[in-house]
């Protein structure tokens, strides 16, 4: 079930977050700021009520989205209740979640990315469409990702290339990267450019190594 914590109360919350502790991300506080943020709270992160639940507001979501123009939304999955104790709890966590989320979504993978976690090309997939996942919970060792709640921020693929097509992107990257290396001292380790390495790695914002295997499999 949704948990009955007001989601207009985890909006501030979360904007707070963005706008008022300098947030790396201008994305980010773009979105906050046009008020383009759709915010879902759920009790269990890791659970198939969750999964089914979070699909339907996924379909939801896409069911509304204009893919035609230059304005971006995007989603953000809230788990109020969750108490998280560390990355690697998040990380196990987040995971279960995408996998029970995969296991009970009916529509076939976006074509136009792998459903691979090796693969360069991978992007989670749901109700047909890719999105970049951006894991967020206060025990988080990277700071821009030291969300007030455990959430998941479902950003469409699609978005980016948006952004390549309007000729702004590595412009953009680069002001968030010199944001978040004045907010913190230092970038992000796992960031890479869709088609460098697989950006499963990049999910939950913990720092893992070249060993590290991702738990999903499609």
């Amino acid at each position: 079930m949704e948990t009955k914590i007001e989601p207009m109360n985890l909006k501030e919350s979360f904007k707070d977050f963005i706008i008022n502790k300098n947030h790396p991300c201008v994305m980010a506080r773009s979105l906050f700021t046009d008020d383009n943020v759709e915010i879902h709270a759920f009790d269990e992160l890791g659970s198939e009520e969750t999964a089914r639940k979070l699909l339907m507001a996924m379909e939801h979501y896409l069911s509304g989205y204009n893919f035609e123009n230059n304005t971006f939304e995007t989603l953000i999955a809230v788990f109020p209740n969750e108490k998280i104790n560390s990355e690697l709890e998040f990380e196990e966590k987040m995971w279960k979640q995408l996998q029970l989320i995969n296991n009970v979504d009916p529509h076939p993978w976006d074509s136009e990315v792998s459903s691979d976690p090796e693969n360069s090309k991978f992007s989670f997939s749901i109700a047909g469409k890719a999105f970049y996942i951006i894991g967020m919970h206060p025990k988080s060792s990277r700071m821009a990702r030291q969300a007030p709640f455990p959430a998941m921020v479902f950003n469409l693929h699609s978005q980016f290339e948006k952004l390549r097509e309007m000729g702004v992107y590595q412009r953009v990257k680069k002001r968030i990267r010199k944001a978040d290396e004045k907010l913190q001292g230092s970038i992000n380790p796992m960031l890479d450019d869709f088609g460098d390495s697989s950006e499963a790695k990049q999910y939950s914002g913990r720092a893992v190594d070249t060993n590290w295997k991702c738990p999903f499999h499609h």
